[in-house]
């Protein structure tokens, strides 16, 4: 899988400075075609991509864009709506924002003054051993469900307390926790998480909804509780032991950068993460569940 995925890095720079005789602009970068290079799903990409960059595919795009048309812009030899066109931008205005946003300064600006600009190298994934940690797992086939409970929006966070997520489990009454209670009656048991992504990204600070309910049946209502209707599939369950909440962000951060680089055969799919867990004092070792949805495909 990291070969494809590094296939895929190799048209995605290709890409970049592809440009006819003429000097027309960058050729578009789809994630349709990077998705078939890697042989994986485009949700998968995506989703595996940010986990092992650290950023989204979009955002790591702009970066490499803006890194070789800062070197021109700085070398002279193009006029600014030269450099503009040639990567991908239809006006100097479109181009001078996306410039900014990653030196920090327009490109007008930085010709006259030789200014200092940011680098982003050129990414490749490669496998790196460390340790000698094991993930327990197991594949289990699911019917469609319901998620019934309260919703928030929050802010990811990477490492550490969630302050926004700790203030929702703080907010719920004792009257909304007995009635999720009343309703779980199916696998994974009681009450647990729900995360669903909005985008592709999963950078700190990104904001996902956040769910603190009960797997139901379909079409369970509780007017007193939001709901969200999951559809059945594959699911992979990652069992963990460890201080909370450092060990599940690692376990989280270890499914998408060693299980599915490991598992070909499977591909993340949409739909919400679940997380059981019991409930501990912060740094207290303790018995947590990961629900990732995923499918299983043909190996490459």
């Amino acid at each position: 899988m990291l070969e494809g995925l590094n296939r895929a890095l190799d048209l995605v720079e290709e890409r970049l400075t592809a440009a006819d005789g003429a000097g027309g602009g960058a050729a578009e970068v789809d994630v349709a075609t990077l998705a078939r290079v890697a042989a994986t799903s485009e949700y998968h990409f995506r989703r595996l991509f940010s986990a092992l960059a650290g950023m989204p595919l979009s955002v790591y795009v702009r970066r490499r864009r803006m890194t070789l048309a800062g070197a021109e812009v700085l070398g002279g030899e193009r006029t600014l709506l030269d450099v503009a066109v040639r990567y991908g931008y239809g006006s100097g205005e479109a181009f001078a924002r996306a410039f900014r946003s990653v030196h920090g300064i327009g490109p007008g600006e930085a010709r006259r003054t030789g200014a200092v600009l940011t680098a982003q190298p050129r990414m490749s994934f490669r496998v790196v051993v460390e340790g000698s940690t094991t993930m327990r797992y197991r594949i289990v086939e699911k019917d469609a469900f319901r998620v019934v409970g309260k919703k928030a929006r929050i802010p990811l966070v990477h490492e550490g307390v969630n302050e926004a997520g700790a203030a929702h489990v703080a907010s719920l009454g004792m009257e909304a926790i007995v009635r999720m209670k009343e309703l779980s009656d199916r696998e994974p048991a009681g009450v647990l998480s729900a995360v669903q992504y909005l985008s592709e990204s999963r950078e700190e600070g990104e904001e996902v909804d956040y769910w603190i309910g009960v797997a139901t049946g379909p079409g369970t209502e509780a007017p007193e509780l939001d709901g969200v209707d999951v559809p059945g599939g594959t699911w992979a369950v990652f069992d963990n032991h460890g201080p909370y909440p450092i060990a599940l962000q690692e376990l989280w951060r270890d499914v998408f950068t060693q299980w599915f680089p490991s598992n070909p055969s499977y591909v993340s799919r949409p739909g919400p993460e679940l997380l059981k867990t019991l409930p501990v004092e912060i740094g207290t070792p303790t018995d947590s569940q990961l629900w990732v949805p995923v499918e299983r495909v043909d190996a490459p």
